[in-house]
């Protein structure tokens, strides 16, 4: 079970939930400095957790959390895994969900604190096992049936079954062969019958091929309509596969949302080694794509040499589907090739509470983490488990092609930017390389662009509202871009009279550029000029300094540095520097901005 949130309310129970955030690499809440993401209001974030089915561990009184959520619950079988552990950790208790992997969960938190598990839902307690919670790969599909049967058996009927699953095996349930109840398993859809209990494996691999751009609608439309005629039930599905060229299909990648079942990609070689086992080889699908079947190849492959084509391809109009069953319950992750993701991520200057939910969830999911050593170590807790890939500065094209190279492999990689990936950073990097290498396994990797808080915003809020007015940004880093293009823009900001932001104002062997340029600055600004110095921004070693242009000294200027000069508008009041945006001046725009 995948945990994103441990919660807890006091800092008695901080290192009790440090470890069990760790443990199931999850983010690790509250209104403490220690915590992953700052909580402002409990109710609120618990809340929001809860009505969006995320698993919740919450460190601290039972009687607080339930109060907390008890506007939102509603029937049981819609609750999230909700558990309570105790500030010392001496106890655990499965609260909501008990009957979607609460109880699971509990004795995982146990088994790792070694705190008492409390269980009190009445399949565990009589017969040591959860019935309406089956393990992974199980679903029981008519949960409404589930009261009568429990009833049925608490009041001492026997069950009768056929191919008793293992997870059945050391159970206390009584097992008859002319039993009142029954319990079955199979991959067909079943009518509701409140004297059994029918359950479905995932043990069905769905193949599918498609023309470019067909719609989503339509795939989805072939495999509910395939699905559906052959009496199949969709909960026995357990994975979509396709071939790696429809990596980027959009169509798929909905599908795989839509059904809630994960997405795997077979080379073409791969899928050729199916062809005695196809139905319908094609010679035209082969002289496109490398291999004679698409559609029923990939179902094949996924279901192992052992598995059976149970329904051939079917066709729509620019789409195909196949379906193969496995012997046992097919396990995904060791299924194909996943398409690659490369997310590029912006994590502020430094300062937890400035990171984005996004990037923290973000992160979260990923493998591999590449980025500049200083800012993979800012990162602290949440690189923990990932594989890193640390760079020394300068090497920003070295990050961005082994970051693809990683992504190309199916693997999910974190590209670390400081700030906003999307200013002055690693994103317009990223797209730089995959338009001038143009890679084909490159093109297939999702991009998300994940923004942060740049430099220049944590500047400006740090020293008041600078940029309450028009504004622009400018490198004065020559080192990819001429100082007469670098100069030439000054001057026009200047003239404009832009606040401006300096972004790498100076480095240990480039000071004059940052001398230049505020000479330039001062010859359209008065002497009063109000000039920020932002260094080390939300990290320890934080320092501000404010000043007038008159009484500028580059000297505290470094790469770590961002310089905001103030326009002819810009104000200093009580320490604080803000340009007004207007709204209390009496004066027409001309007025003000005449010379």
């Amino acid at each position: 079970m995948v945990v994103t949130a441990v919660v807890v309310v006091s800092s008695s129970g901080l290192q009790i939930a440090r470890k069990i955030a760790v443990h199931f690499e999850a983010s690790l809440r509250g209104k403490f400095a220690e915590c992953d993401i700052l909580i402002e209001k409990y109710p609120d974030q618990l809340r929001s957790l809860f009505i969006d089915k995320e698993p919740i561990i919450f460190i601290g009184a039972l009687g607080i959390l339930v109060r907390l959520l008890a506007p939102v619950i509603t029937k049981k079988e819609y609750d999230p895994p909700v558990v309570v552990v105790a500030e010392d950790g001496s106890s655990v208790i499965p609260v909501l969900g008990g009957h979607s992997g609460a109880n699971e969960l509990a004795d995982q938190i146990g088994q790792l604190i070694d705190g008492r598990v409390t269980i009190t839902t009445a399949s565990d307690l009589h017969f040591n096992v959860t019935l309406d919670t089956p393990p992974k790969g199980w679903h029981l599909q008519h949960y409404g049936v589930y009261k009568k049967f429990m009833a049925e058996l608490l009041n001492g009927a026997s069950i009768k079954i056929s191919n008793r699953p293992a997870w059945l095996e050391n159970t206390s349930l009584p097992f008859s062969n002319n039993g009142k109840l029954s319990i079955n398993v199979t991959e067909k859809q079943t009518a509701p019958d409140g004297s059994s209990l029918t359950y479905s494996p995932e043990c069905l691999a769905v193949g599918v091929g498609c023309e470019r751009n067909a719609t989503a609608e339509e795939v989805f439309n072939l495999v509910k309509t395939t699905l559906s005629k052959h009496t199949l039930c969709p909960d026995s599905v357990a994975i979509i596969v396709s071939i790696d060229l429809k990596m980027d299909e959009e169509a798929l990648q909905q599908l795989s949302l839509i059904l809630e079942k994960p997405l795997r990609f077979f080379n073409a070689a791969t899928l050729e080694l199916e062809t005695p086992r196809l139905l319908n080889p094609s010679n035209i699908v082969f002289n496109e794509v490398g291999c004679h079947g698409v559609a029923e190849a990939a179902a094949l492959a996924a279901a192992g040499p052992d598995g059976e084509l149970i329904v051939p391809k079917e066709k729509s109009k620019r789409a195909t589907c196949a379906i193969a069953k496995a012997p046992n319950i097919l396990l995904p992750e060791k299924i194909g090739l996943e398409r690659g993701k490369l997310f590029i991520i912006g994590t502020g200057p430094g300062k937890q509470g400035w990171l984005t939910p996004e990037a923290n969830e973000l992160m979260r999911v990923t493998s591999d983490l590449v980025g500049y050593k200083l800012y993979l170590d800012l990162l602290g807790n949440a690189t923990s488990g990932k594989t890193l890939h640390p760079y020394e500065l300068g090497e920003e094209r070295d990050r961005v092609l082994r970051a693809l190279d990683i992504a190309a492999e199916g693997r999910t990689v974190g590209l670390i930017s400081s700030g906003d990936p999307g200013i002055y950073a690693m994103a317009s990097l990223v797209f730089d390389c995959l338009k001038d290498f143009d890679k084909p396994s490159w093109n297939l990797v999702e991009i998300i662009v994940s923004p942060g808080i740049s430099a220049v915003q944590a500047c400006a809020a740090k020293a008041g509202a600078p940029l309450g007015h028009d504004f622009c940004a400018i490198s004065l880093s020559d080192l990819l871009t001429p100082w007469s293009v670098i100069e030439k823009r000054i001057k026009a900001a200047t003239e404009s009279d832009f606040v401006i932001a300096l972004y790498n104002p100076a480095s240990g062997r480039r000071r004059n550029q940052l001398v230049k340029t505020i000479e330039i600055i001062k010859q359209g600004r008065g002497p009063q000029t109000p000039v920020i110095i932002g260094r080390s921004l939300g990290r320890a070693e934080e320092k501000l300094e404010i000043m007038d242009i008159q009484d500028f000294e580059p000297d505290s200027v470094d790469m770590l540095s961002i310089v905001i000069v103030g326009s002819t508008q810009t104000k200093t009041f009580r320490g604080r520097v803000f340009t007004p945006r207007g709204y209390l001046i009496k004066k027409t725009p001309n007025e003000i901005y005449s010379k």
